[in-house]
């Protein structure tokens, strides 16, 4: 019920946990603003700890501003009272949501729609006077401006709007960084180096050309650590599986690579996905050698159980700036 009361009100930048709307669509708007849009500056926000900081009362005058019936208001606070238990341990907390609850990602969108959309898009309107562009999944936010100083005064002014609201940007998360078409030719006029890159939503965002005509572009990449993660993460799954038939664990590894293929599997990215390949079946491979100390498996053979098993790496989504202006 509540999802459709406030799925009206939501704004069209913010994407996290909402229906029809997924981690691929946030980012064709983010590339195609930074492409459409003159954007020069980038701040790249993270809120501190914000599923366990949310304050219960500020969130229960957000509901009671567009919730009327007091019947829903106090189930929704008896929820938040409820707690959380972990591993046979009862724990009670006056602030936060249970991250993994059924009501988190919404009271979570309704908190910031609160705190950081509706005041994002007042601000935009009344003291951005150049281009400026919003992007919002969760708690992670990017922001474009055309112009620095517009920029910094966003940024501190932020600062003081969440500490109103009990929250706080994540120090070492949140910069403000240039990024965009001139990015690089600035920085090199001031002997900075190549422009810096920000991680959102899994990818690697930086500065590159096309090689048709060298006009501007936005490079994504898996982010490394990230893929190193899963990687770490299956390593322990084969050990755990040694000693099961190798076309269980085939049919397994097929499906990790196939999702991990669907999800990185946009344009520019091929090259990690290629990398993701290769050290699955290496790992693979070196889990097989372990099963025996004959060590009989050549590269050769572990080449044909790899072709056999692991799908090879495609990309699944098209351009965003053709998706995103389909959609919208």
């Amino acid at each position: 019920m509540l999802n459709g009361v406030y799925e009206t009100d939501f704004l069209g930048f913010s994407y996290g946990y909402r229906p029809s709307k997924g981690p691929h669509n946030a980012l064709d708007a983010l590339y195609t603003g930074l492409l459409t849009r003159k954007v020069n500056w980038v701040l790249d926000g993270d809120i501190s700890s914000f599923f366990d900081g949310l304050d219960h009362e500020w969130l229960l005058q957000f509901i009671e501003h567009r919730v009327a019936d007091q019947r829903v208001v106090r189930l929704i606070r008896k929820w938040l009272n409820a707690g959380v238990l972990e591993q046979g341990q009862w724990s009670c907390s006056d602030e936060g949501t249970p991250q993994g609850g059924s009501a988190s990602p919404l009271l979570a969108n309704i908190y910031l729609h609160y705190v950081f959309d509706l005041w994002v898009q007042h601000w935009r309107k009344t003291k951005a006077k150049g281009d400026m562009i919003v992007v919002r999944w969760a708690d992670d936010f990017v922001v474009g401006f055309q112009h620095r100083a517009e920029a910094e005064q966003f940024h501190q002014e932020l600062a003081e709007r969440f500490a109103k609201f009990k929250l706080k940007l994540h120090p070492e998360k949140t910069r403000l960084i240039e990024f965009g078409s001139f990015a690089a030719r600035n920085r090199k006029q001031r002997g900075q180096g190549k422009p810096e890159t920000f991680n959102f939503l899994g990818f690697t965002h930086s500065c590159g050309r096309k090689r048709s005509n060298g006009m501007f572009t936005v490079i994504r990449r898996t982010v490394v650590k990230r893929r190193r993660t899963k990687l770490s993460e299956l390593k322990k799954e084969l050990r755990k599986r040694l000693h099961q038939p190798v076309p269980q664990v085939g049919q397994w590894l097929r499906a990790v690579v196939a999702g991990h293929n669907r999800y990185y599997g946009v344009p520019t990215n091929l090259q990690s996905l290629y990398s993701f390949r290769f050290n699955v079946g290496r790992l693979w491979y070196c889990s097989l050698r372990r099963r025996s100390q004959r060590k009989r498996l050549n590269w050769e053979r572990m080449r044909r159980l790899l072709n056999l098993w692991l799908p090879w790496p495609r990309v699944h989504h098209p351009y965003p700036l053709r998706r995103f202006g389909v959609i919208t």
